[in-house]
Order: C-alpha cells, then sequence, then structure tokens
C-alpha cells in the first residue's frame, strides 16, 4: 500500500514535467520500454511525455518490476531501440544539416546540448554539435532558439554509427535550478558521404575525364598535324628528286644529238 501511494505522489509530481523533443522524430514510448522500467514508468510517460528523469527513477525504485540496468533512464530516458519503427530510425550522412524542434511545456533554467552517443557505451562522440549555457530560463523567458535550432554533422562518425542501433542524436537538458533532466533520442544510421560531397566527387571526375580528353585532342591534332607535314616534306622531296632526274636526261638526250 505504502508503494502504491509513494507512487502516485511521484506520478503526480511527474506530470508536471517539461519538455521533449519533437523533431527529428524521436525514438518511441512501447513495450520494450514497459518490459525494461516497469508499468509504472511506462504509464508515467504515456500520460505525459516531458517527464523528468529524476522522477521516473525515484518511481522505479518503489516498483517490483523496474530494472535500472535495462531502464537506462540516463540514455535515452528509458525508451528503448526496441520500440523503434522504420520511421524513427533516420539516414543521415556528411555534413548535413537538421532542423529540431523541442516542446518545452515548462521552463526551467538550466544547461542543454545535442550530441551524438555512442549507445552500446553510453557516450558521446566528439563534441556537442550545438550546446546552451542558459536554456529555458525562467529569468528571461525560453529564447527562440531553444524550441527551434539547427546542427550540423560531422564529416565522419566511426563505423559503429552505420549499422542500426548503433548511434543516435540525443538531446539534453539539465534544468539545475530544480535538478530536473530530460532527454530524448533519434535514431539513424549513418550513410557516410553527402550527396553533395558525391556531386563534388562526380564533378571532380567529370573534369579529370574532360582534361584527359581534351590532352588526347590536343596529342591527336599534333600527331595529325605532324602526319601532314611529314607527308609534304615527302612530296616536296620527291618532286624535287623528279625534277633533277628530268633534268639529267634532258641533258644526256643534248649529248646525243
Amino acid at each position: 500500500m505504502y508503494k502504491q501511494l509513494a507512487s502516485a505522489a511521484l506520478f503526480a509530481a511527474g506530470v508536471n514535467a517539461h519538455g521533449h523533443l519533437v523533431s527529428p522524430e524521436p525514438r518511441p514510448l512501447g513495450s520494450a520500454m514497459e518490459a525494461a522500467c516497469g508499468t509504472q514508468v511506462y504509464d508515467m510517460m504515456s500520460s505525459d511525455e516531458n517527464g523528468n528523469i529524476q522522477t521516473m527513477a525515484q518511481t522505479g525504485a518503489s516498483q517490483s518490476d523496474y530494472n535500472a540496468t535495462a531502464c537506462h533512464l540516463w540514455q535515452c530516458r528509458g525508451y528503448q531501440f526496441g520500440d523503434a519503427t522504420s520511421s524513427t530510425i533516420h539516414s543521415y550522412s556528411a555534413g548535413q544539416t537538421l532542423d529540431f524542434t523541442v516542446d518545452i511545456a515548462a521552463p526551467h533554467t538550466g544547461v542543454a546540448n545535442v550530441s551524438v552517443i555512442n549507445l552500446a557505451e553510453n557516450a558521446v562522440i566528439g563534441d556537442p554539435l550545438i550546446s546552451f549555457t542558459n536554456y529555458a530560463s525562467t529569468a528571461t523567458g525560453v529564447a527562440a532558439n531553444n524550441t527551434a535550432f539547427s546542427v550540423t554533422l560531422p564529416d565522419s562518425l566511426p563505423d559503429v554509427c552505420s549499422t542500426s542501433g548503433g548511434c543516435a542524436l540525443q538531446w539534453w537538458w539539465d534544468a539545475r535550478s530544480i535538478d530536473q533532466t530530460y532527454m530524448s533520442c533519434a535514431d539513424f544510421v549513418w550513410t557516410g558521404a553527402s550527396s553533395s560531397s558525391s556531386s563534388s566527387s562526380s564533378s571532380a571526375s567529370s573534369a579529370v575525364a574532360s582534361s584527359a580528353a581534351a590532352s588526347s585532342t590536343v596529342a591527336a591534332s599534333s600527331s595529325s598535324a605532324a602526319t601532314v607535314a611529314a607527308s609534304s616534306a615527302v612530296a616536296s622531296s620527291t618532286s624535287s628528286c623528279s625534277k633533277k632526274r628530268a633534268a639529267r636526261r634532258a641533258a644526256l638526250a643534248a649529248r646525243k644529238n
């Protein structure tokens, strides 16, 4: 009975929670999350997807079906890759610019960032793609770029990101003024070089090929010119020899006469 009352109180606190990622389409809530995090935590997030991790952890800790290790709240707020769908596993390439939309239901001053994370190692890859040192401020209000912003993907990522379930984009907001943390993950598969890079490479290859063709044409033209010149020289030489032979024949004929 105590556990049920405690969970109800924490659930009530949880529904006042405050933010989540809208776009790119994030990893959804599903049965895999319920199996790992327990029914109470699952119901909490089903009721309000803006829940904070601290309240989720407190709720789960009082439940027998909560598995802290499997739930892994501090990676993607307990949402599991097993619940991902074809529409939530995105395909991204080098240097691609992505537009983010975040719903902040209630502001609480803190810091935030978006990073690429290695899911198996639960580690950030490289530097954050964007960082905010004054996020969702209660003093100045939520800035426009707190809820709508863009990030540019790096030129390269580890091979693990080329595998589905290997990497994700993690939106992370730590509302330090109230000691609450929010996060969402957008799963993706890394396809490597961008289409613009491929286009540039193709253009470069075409340019090289055109240059080579031009060189071949020039070489062929030069060769043809040399052949014509050589033919002219032979013709001139032959004509000169014929004239000399004709002159000799005329001189012999004159002596006979």
